[in-house]
Parts: structure tokens; sequence; C-alpha cells
């Protein structure tokens, strides 16, 4: 058999997933690619490329809706969204810079399956959010479908709810459908220079609680900001806390003066028209300032917007650590060293190159969790990826796994070993 299987239609898709689960011989789903160093590596006897199953089929622009095979590129969807000014509202992360991948290789089916929501999250929602149907093929080899083309269209299980956030582990997505929304007549951004991370995570909180409908709240460190593309994040000389206002043009005007005006107290404050706005935002979307620093191993923080800087202090005090705030603070994306015999070994000392056994003390008291976005091979196969799961949880997901792939030959370990 080959080593890489590519299936054109999903009846081969079924046969090669039913011949693997027969066989007992595990399958690395590829879509686009960007994404196969996020997470556990996966050891497979075979690739399972769904490339294929690519393009637009259906756009009703009238009904906000679109479905597209899982292996749309998502560049492509995002520049016909753009021709009738609407958009993905949960503002999906690219992260092939932050992988090694190129710039828009990611697919609309990798976003959901890996529940990629960018920093409009805190106001759209999450990508799941967004996810209305699916067809896709079980490691049984059976093929299923869930939902429709509208939300109250669901019925019974709401199977996408489940797959995104899988990292395809449960099944192998052919075609999806999302809600799109109208995108914002006009973006600025009002930008609170020379924050510390405390003030910064205050001043974040004002501006969601406010009546102002904020769309993003983000605080970069002066090390962060620093590399900015964007001249007056990047001359700053210090920490700069963004927060993002859409709508029609005379009310985001509006509402950033009064920010600006309420937030006054804080000190210095600027102004980013659209462009520069859009620049900011992509640049947080795409995780530059780590994307640039391969040498760093990147962790994602999930924790009360108010115990982010707490948690940060605790992990990076006298490390040389570069990280940035998202999400008003409840979501930080930190770069630690992970350099050095100890990671190259991928012993149990290789967890401590990369910091494991700090992060997950830091965040722990405060009910957080912790995941390790990018590191070597050789540490993601001897670290605890993702957030470990208690013992109830644990039974739960390993029965989720069986019922929908009994032999576990779809991107087996992935998340956790021996799931």
């Amino acid at each position: 058999m080959p080593d890489s299987f590519g299936p054109e239609t999903i009846e081969q898709l079924t046969e090669v997933i039913a011949w693997a689960a027969a066989e007992e011989l595990p399958l690395e789903v590829i879509g686009g690619g960007s994404k196969r160093a996020l997470g556990r590596p996966v050891q497979a006897s075979h690739g399972l490329d769904l490339s294929r199953f690519t393009g637009i089929t259906l756009y009703e622009a009238e009904e906000l809706v679109l479905s597209a095979g899982a292996a749309t590129p998502l560049a492509e969807i995002q520049a016909a969204l753009a021709e009738r000014k609407q958009q993905l509202a949960f503002e999906p992360l690219d992260l092939g810079p932050l992988l090694g991948a190129p710039a828009g290789t990611g697919t609309i089916g990798g976003v959901l399956s890996c529940n990629l929501s960018g920093p409009r999250r805190i106001k759209a929602g999450a990508a799941r959010d967004h996810f209305l149907g699916l067809t896709a093929v079980s490691g049984r080899g059976e093929v299923f479908k869930s939902g429709g083309r509208v939300v109250k269209n669901v019925t019974g299980y709401d199977l996408g709810k489940l797959l995104a956030g899988s990292y395809g582990t449960l099944a192998a997505m052919t075609a999806v459908t999302v809600k799109v929304l109208p995108a914002p007549e006009k973006t600025r951004t009002v930008l609170l220079l020379g924050l510390d991370d405390a003030a910064a995570c205050q001043a974040m909180t004002r501006a969601l609680t406010s009546m102002h409908e904020v769309s993003g709240a983000a605080h970069l460190p002066a090390a962060a900001a620093a590399g900015s593309a964007v001249s007056y994040v990047a001359e700053a000389g210090g920490g700069v806390t963004a927060l993002r206002v859409e709508g029609p043009g005379p009310s985001v005007e509006h509402r950033c003066a009064a920010l600006r005006r309420e937030l006054a107290d804080l000190g210095q404050s600027e102004e980013l028209h659209s462009r520069n706005t859009a620049l900011l935002w992509q640049e947080l979307a795409m995780l530059r300032p780590l994307a640039e620093r391969p040498e760093l191993a990147v962790w994602r923080l999930s924790l009360p917007p108010q115990a982010g800087h707490r948690a940060v202090r605790e992990i990076t005090d006298g490390s040389q650590a570069l990280y940035y705030y998202d999400w008003g603070g409840g979501l930080v994306w930190l770069g630690l060293p992970a350099q050095g015999a100890a990671a190259e070994s991928g012993g149990e000392s290789a967890g401590e190159s990369a910091g494991e056994a700090r992060v997950r003390a830091a965040v722990a008291p405060h009910g957080g969790h912790a995941s390790l976005v990018r590191a070597p091979e050789a540490l993601r196969a001897a670290v605890a990826v993702f957030q470990p799961l208690e013992p109830a949880k644990a039974a739960l997901t390993l029965r989720i796994k069986d019922a929908f792939d009994p032999r576990h030959v779809l991107n087996p370990g992935r998340m956790y070993a021996g799931v």
C-alpha cells in the first residue's frame, strides 16, 4: 500500500478508512498540512491526504451561510466573503507562520477541527459557535452528517460542537457549513501607551465592560510591541494596549472618542485608523511576535482575565520570555526557551526545558489551563501538550474516541497518549 492515500471521493475515503480499521493501521489526517506540528507527534503508518475535498459549494450571502470542502484554503473563503463585504466573525487564527508553514495555507476544516478562534472571539464567540453542519467519515469507515444550513436546523446531537477541537482524532471531515456575518463598515483601534501588565488588564476590563462594544482587547509588553509593523506600536517605547472598535463610521468615531476620555486617567493614548488597525490585528491573529522567534516553545494559557498577569509573573520570573495578552487578558501567548540538551534528548528533563512544570503550577491555582502550541517534536512527545485530564474526563474522552474510532486509526495520540 502507498505511504499516503489521496482519496478523491467520499466513497474512496470510506474504503481507505475501513481498510485501515480492519488492518489496525493508523492514519495521519492531513488537509493543508499547515498544522501538522500542532499537538503530539502522530505515529502513523500512512498519511490520509484530504486536499481534494476542496472548493466552495454554496454561498448564499443573503442567508449568511457558506458551505465548502473541508480542505478549502481559508484564504479562498475569506477572499470570496470580502467580495460581498462579509467575514468569518470568529476571526480564525493562522498558525502557519508560527509552525513553519506559509501564511494563508490553513484550511477551513483545519480551523474548525482545532477550534482556532482569533481576537474577536470575546465578542463573536468561538469557531465552534459558527459551525452549522458537516459531512465526515468516522474511524469505523462510516459516512455521517450533522447539522444543516441554519442554526435551527440542528437536531439531535450537535456533532459539530464535538468535532470542533478534536484535532482530527474522531473523524475525517469532507465538507463543512459555516455561518458568516457582515464585515464592519469601519474599524479603528484605541492605543493606550506605557501601561504595565497589571494596569493593562484593568484597562481592558474597563473597556470590555463599558457601553462601547469593544471587539478586540490585547496588550503587548514592550518586547512584543517592538516587532510590530505598525509604527505607532513599534515606536511606543513601552507596553501598548489595543482596544478595537467596529461598526458604522459615525458610531466608531464616537465610541473611540468616548473610550479615550473614559480611560484618560491611565495616561497617553493614540488612535489607529482602518489600514493600521487591520495590520495590527492581523499580526495578532498570526501570532507574529512569537512566529519571528522560532527558538521559543510557545504556550497558550487560558485564565481569568485578572489572573493572567499574576500567572505570567510567576512563570517568567528570571527567565527569557516573550509574551502578550489577548481576549482582555484571558488568553496569554507565551514563549519560553526550548533549547539545550534536555530538549534534544526528549527525556523527563525535556519538559523542564520548556517550563512545563512551572507553567502548569502557575495556572492551576487560578483554574486555568495551558497547551503547548509549538515545540520540537521530541519535546512534544515527552510532555503533556494539552491540559492533563482528570480521571473522569479521561474516561469520557476514551469512550468518545472508541465510539467514533474503535481501532484508534485516526490521528492516534495527537491529543493524548493512547487516544
